[in-house]
């Protein structure tokens, strides 16, 4: 079998879905608007057929249409690997030139802000994306409440495809050269606005002058945008000293800071997040956890059961939260049942599967 897939080969769900299907005997075409920064596509299943040596990027309903140019492109790789399926990843810019390239079978995964906020844009916005989600053999979602979301714009058949982990990788792990003394929160998510990176810091803020005797250090693990504009807050914050900011870093070692971490947090202020696989991360590795009222996370820790859930753009909820974990003596029975939801729900084994026989379904038929 052969899939071509549109994804952005930066983002490491990209990674893990292509050498998932590239391990298990798929050949894998990559196509993608943006680059990788680190070589994770060198596998002999694996072929990159286009990807930028700059980002490609199209923000407004004009530039969107700049896409169209690379159809052409597109149809060349189409014909040059042969593919017996076209799979794209995000409803938009991907999408777009899937559903203009005319081939099928189409299969169209929505991600999120591709739903919740483009086709809100205007009237041109909310066509295009319906065009896209037309021109789909299938649709996939990765949670029950993007999937309520997308039916608000095609009747079609959304297949839910939660987007799992590996528990085997991702489980409980003593970290031998942590400090006994050191208490680590953080995040494992792009240093972004939507992901209330501001909230972390002011809640820092609060913590590290409300218990100076305590050895409290913040983590801001993964790539973003403006850095810089978060580093310059922190330091006008004098707080420098109290947080590690990693930058981007390769899939292997997401599973070394979950397990790093005392308390992980995913405090979105956007329903753009539409299903929080970082969550589901620190579920199987037993991890204390807070989230947003962000309706994809909360399906996640279904509705918080596992977690602390607190009220978006909320500092005070932030800290209080954090407090219960900071001064709980007691075993956090609550990481063992959420692995155990883990392990029954988002295991990346059955939902690799899924995919597959997704594929052979549509093949079949």
């Amino acid at each position: 079998m052969k899939i071509l897939l549109l994804s952005d080969t930066f983002s490491e769900h990209t990674e893990k879905w292509a050498l998932g299907l590239a391990n298990s005997g798929i050949e894998v075409g990559l196509f993608s608007f943006n680059k990788a920064n680190y070589e994770w596509h060198n596998h002999k299943n694996i072929t990159v057929y286009f990807e930028p040596s700059k980002k490609i990027d199209a923000d407004n309903f004009l530039t969107k249409v700049s896409y169209i140019k690379y159809v052409g492109v597109l149809k060349k790789i189409i014909k040059q690997f042969k593919p017996d399926i076209l799979h794209a990843h995000y409803a938009t810019s991907y999408g777009l030139i899937g559903a203009l390239s005319g081939f099928k079978p189409f299969i169209l995964s929505v991600w999120g802000s591709d739903v919740y906020n483009f086709p809100k844009k205007s009237k041109l916005h909310k066509k295009l994306f319906q065009y896209n989600l037309k021109k789909a053999n299938v649709i996939l979602s990765t949670s029950n409440v993007m999937k309520d979301e997308i039916k608000l714009y095609t009747k079609k058949e959304i297949i839910v495809t939660p987007f799992g982990v590996n528990t085997e990788v991702f489980k409980p792990q003593i970290i031998e050269n942590k400090p006994k003394d050191e208490f680590y929160i953080g995040t494992i998510k792009p240093i972004e606005e939507k992901y209330g990176i501001i909230y972390i810091i002011e809640a820092a803020e609060i913590l590290i002058k409300k218990y100076p005797l305590k050895n409290i250090k913040f983590y801001l693990i993964g790539p973003g945008n403006n850095l810089s504009f978060y580093e310059n807050i922190i330091n006008d914050k004098n707080l420098t000293n109290s947080f590690i900011i990693t930058g981007r870093i390769p899939f292997s070692e997401v599973q070394y800071y979950h397990n790093l971490l005392d308390v992980f947090l995913n405090v979105s202020i956007d329903d753009s997040e539409s299903f929080g696989v970082a969550v589901v991360e620190a579920m199987a590795c037993e991890k204390s956890i807070i989230v947003t009222d962000v309706k994809g996370l909360l399906e996640v820790v279904d509705n918080g059961k596992y977690a602390k859930v607190i009220p978006k753009q909320n500092t005070t909820e932030l800290v209080n939260a954090i407090e219960y974990y900071l001064n709980s003596n007691t075993a956090n029975q609550q990481g063992k049942l959420a692995r155990e939801h883990v392990l029954k729900n988002y295991s990346w084994q059955s939902n690799l599967e899924q995919m597959i026989n997704i594929y052979k379904n549509i093949l079949s038929n």
